[in-house]
């Protein structure tokens, strides 16, 4: 026997399964429901509503073997054989992460391939593999922020199962595993939750209409999102979630969405016995969002910093166009390094106003800021997807990979960054609706052609070609500049696990110098110096040495409380 169960408070809703239409009984929750003695699980279902074309899938649907636009399938949550038993968990303090994306990751793009590829990752010192988003979304490839199915791991990657082995393998090996999820909005297409019932106000956001998080009927939007949060990390047995564009869930109830999550999360994590982590992404510069709810705060775990990666990308790379205007000084890189947020009640020129809220240095610490020098949206939303290897030297790259992983944050690398991968990372899309691929084409160009560049540069992203150029090129770790590459942030991150002085989160004890073309920072006792200048540079650090314990280029001297620096080089010394 399977029950059957959907919110639809204003209309009512029948039963399709087994090839026949069922009456559905109506409850005074919203909800209808049915007991089908002759389902059970792998049976096909779908509702049929007054006034729709064709029978459509569970808003809550666990399975879509057919795609979004097909019927649900019955999924046993308890039938899949687990592995993890002795599983405790992997907090996010002291963690490195690893952003991947499972369609372009690997040739094949499911999970069961890239499964093979975390031994890599243990290889490399990884802690936390993040997914990019998995839930069911339409065509077969895509970055996944278009997803429509918020319950639903994506058929073509593997399915329900898919995904269970993905993460009961990981846990075997000792990484935990987080998901990117998007609760700010549905897709454009395949979205058919709205017609069950009030999902979406009548406001909008940069990607469509926003949710119903405050209005008539919120609370049962709200358990939607909610429900589906407890669903991955419990069903799932996945780590943490990392939250989309929070600042567009628009909610102006006496307790936020946010607010809720984090307590029903932290509920389910001590009935799990292991860590749960929430990391949301923000362009508010607002540690409200970090501050525990004792303090007034929403209570989740950490937040993206996108000024950390601003302050370093525009730096190496010499950019200032668009948000990168503000950033690109040594002192810039000392204000993130020292307090997080570079716009902290500061003018953003970008955004002709000012914009953020200073970090309490001497309460908050650095790791609830995911850090980073390239992920999906700082690569995938350049116009052609280029990679940081693209334009800087190897030489720069370890600079800036040395500043990344010694600072005070959560540190988080983009698939094939630790070994220089070529490939780029472009905004592929495989939608089939004629109207909607031309108009995503259309869109894409425009909107680069605005910022400058040709329309004729920009990848098509529905051409199939534009999704395989994004996929990592496994074969450069047999070339020896990417197995350098890769060898340097293996010992790289090994380092920052071993001295404790450079995974230290308090932002209050990290101290800041820089002349015209380097940077000091001072870490407990010990000192990071990196030259970016084309020439040699004689730095200060302010202390006697005991041993330089990794340099990115040779010929690292010691002068007393000096260091003579190659050209674009870095090196990490303790000091007395």
């Amino acid at each position: 026997m399977t029950l059957f169960e959907v919110w639809a408070p204003e209309k009512p809703v029948r039963l399709l399964v087994d090839g026949a239409e069922r009456e559905m009984e109506s409850g005074d929750d919203g909800w209808w429901r049915l007991d089908v003695p002759t389902a059970s699980p792998g049976s096909d279902y779908a509702f049929v509503l007054p006034g729709a074309d064709s029978p459509l899938p569970d808003p809550r649907s666990s399975w879509q073997p057919q795609g979004v636009h097909g019927p649900s399938r019955v999924y046993d949550h308890s039938a899949f054989t687990w592995t993890d038993q002795a599983w405790t968990g992997r907090q996010l303090p002291g963690s490195v992460l690893y952003e991947l994306h499972i369609g372009t990751f690997t040739p094949e793009g499911t999970f069961d391939a890239a499964i093979e590829r975390l031994d890599h990752l243990v290889e490399l010192g990884i802690d936390l593999v993040e997914l990019l988003p998995v839930n069911a979304f339409n065509g077969t490839y895509n970055w996944g922020y278009d997803g429509v199915c918020w319950f639903a791991p994506h058929e073509a990657y593997g399915g329900p199962d898919g995904l269970k082995r993905f993460v009961d393998a990981a846990h075997g090996k000792g990484l935990g595993v987080v998901l990117d999820v998007v609760y700010n909005h549905f897709g454009p297409s395949g979205a058919y939750a709205p017609m069950f019932a009030p999902y979406l106000s009548t406001g909008s956001n940069t990607w469509g209409s926003s949710l119903n998080l405050d209005g008539p009927e919120a609370g049962g939007v709200r358990r939607y999102i909610i429900d589906s949060v407890l669903m991955w990390l419990r069903d799932y047995h996945v780590d943490g979630l990392r939250l989309d564009a929070v600042h567009a869930l628009h909610d102006d109830g006496a307790v936020h969405l946010l607010e809720q999550m984090a307590v029903e999360v932290e509920s389910l994590s001590t009935g799990l016995g292991r860590p749960l982590s929430l990391i949301a992404e923000s362009d508010l510069n607002d540690p409200k969002l970090i501050t525990p709810r004792e303090a007034g705060g929403y209570g989740l775990h950490a937040q993206w910093d996108d000024d950390v990666h601003h302050a370093l990308h525009a730096l190496v790379t010499g950019e200032r166009q668009g948000y990168y205007g503000d950033f690109g000084s040594l002192d810039c890189l000392r204000t993130v390094l020292e307090g997080a947020f570079f716009h902290a009640g500061t003018w953003s020129s970008f955004r002709g106003r000012r914009h953020g809220r200073p970090v309490d240095r001497q309460r908050v610490p650095g790791h609830r800021f995911v850090a980073f020098l390239q992920n999906h949206d700082q690569i995938g939303n350049r116009a052609v997807g280029d990679r940081l290897t693209a334009t800087l030297s190897p030489a720069l790259l370890k600079v800036a990979a040395t500043l990344l992983l010694t600072s005070p944050f959560t540190p988080m690398l983009f698939m094939g960054e630790e070994w220089a991968a070529s490939s780029p990372w472009q905004f592929f899309t495989s939608h089939p609706e004629p109207e909607l691929a031309a108009a995503v084409q259309t869109g894409r160009r425009s909107e680069f052609a605005r910022h400058g560049w040709a329309e004729a540069d920009v990848p098509d992203p529905q051409d199939p070609a534009t999704f395989e150029r994004s996929k990592l090129d496994w074969s450069e770790l047999a070339k020896p500049e990417h197995a350098s590459m890769l060898a340097f942030y293996r010992e790289l991150i090994a380092l920052r696990r071993s001295v404790p002085d450079l995974s230290d989160p308090w932002l209050s004890g990290v101290e800041v110098w820089h002349g015209d073309q380097h940077v000091v920072i001072r870490r407990g006792s010990h000192v990071v110096a990196a030259n970016l200048a084309g020439t040699p540079q004689t730095v200060s650090i302010r202390s006697l040495p005991r041993s330089v314990l990794l340099a990115t280029a040779p010929g690292v001297v010691v002068e007393r409380d000096r260091l003579v620096l190659p050209p674009e080089s870095a090196a990490v010394v303790s000091v007395r």
